[in-house]
């Protein structure tokens, strides 16, 4: 018997990115039960992105925050001329940056262990940077760490918004009656929002036994939010998709064994 079988476990990541994730879960013999609760779309104008984009041989580094960082990024990029050779490249966790090598990128900087900023700002190849001209490609919004420690230490520091998250008009209410039937074993979410929307979406009616059931989230600060939203029993795990699925068998083994 496989790990995971006949669990059903919920997928909350965006269409473009669950595929990975869901054939795991598969493949350790559970249900992916896809419910994408965020949306990835383009910005209203790119106008201001070419504008830098003409410029980036004037910058020291690149910094891509996601995978979909990676893809618009690029994409925008070359829609218009090559990466400049003396750039340097960074990527925010190894999903990144393996979008970036299978887009040709050979070279890209990124923390062997982490999957966030801080673990990024870590590396001593990022210590001293000081006149540094930084663009941080990324999507609208999110946290501010990188570039205020980047600025702090002295880089000079430029947004590259290239797509947008959004929540999706979805219906929930096959999700409801499979909750309601008790054939929703685990939820991952891999980003406070995605937790966040996934309770706005299915609404009181949802709630009732979404938050009893177990929560998997692949960083502690994640976890909190889903915390301080009110879920009630959150499994924190490795990161990455692996990690997700990795805490998933290890809970699930426990439980057996209960």
């Amino acid at each position: 018997m496989k790990p995971l079988q006949d669990l059903g476990i919920l997928v909350t990541r965006p269409d473009q990115l669950n595929g990975t994730l869901a054939e795991l879960i598969r493949a350790a013999g559970g249900e992916a039960i896809l419910f994408p609760t965020l949306e990835i779309a383009g910005v209203a104008d790119s106008t201001p992105l070419y504008a830098i984009i003409d410029r980036l041989e004037h910058f020291d580094l690149a910094v891509f925050i996601s995978p979909n960082a990676v893809e618009r990024g690029l994409a925008l990029i070359r829609s218009r001329r090559v990466l400049p050779a003396a750039l340097k490249i960074a990527a925010v966790g190894q999903g990144s940056a393996n979008v970036l090598k299978r887009d040709g990128v050979a070279e890209v900087l990124v923390a062997a262990d982490g999957n966030d900023s801080e673990a990024l700002l870590a590396l001593p190849e990022l210590q001293a940077v000081g006149g540094w001209r930084v663009a941080i490609f990324r999507g609208e919004g999110g946290r501010e760490t990188l570039k205020e420690e980047l600025t702090r230490r002295g880089a000079a520091v430029t947004y590259l918004e290239c797509y947008r998250r959004r929540k999706p008009d979805s219906d929930p209410a096959p999700l409801l009656a499979l909750g309601a039937q008790g054939k929703i074993a685990a939820v991952t979410v891999t980003s406070a929002e995605s937790a966040r929307n996934l309770r706005d979406m299915l609404g009181e009616a949802g709630w009732a036994w979404l938050k009893r059931t177990p929560l998997f989230a692949p960083h502690p600060r994640i976890a909190a939010a889903a915390g301080e939203l009110g879920w009630e029993n959150i499994q924190v795990t490795g990161p990455g998709d692996q990690g997700l699925v990795n805490g998933l068998i290890e809970w699930h083994n426990r439980k057996k064994q209960e």
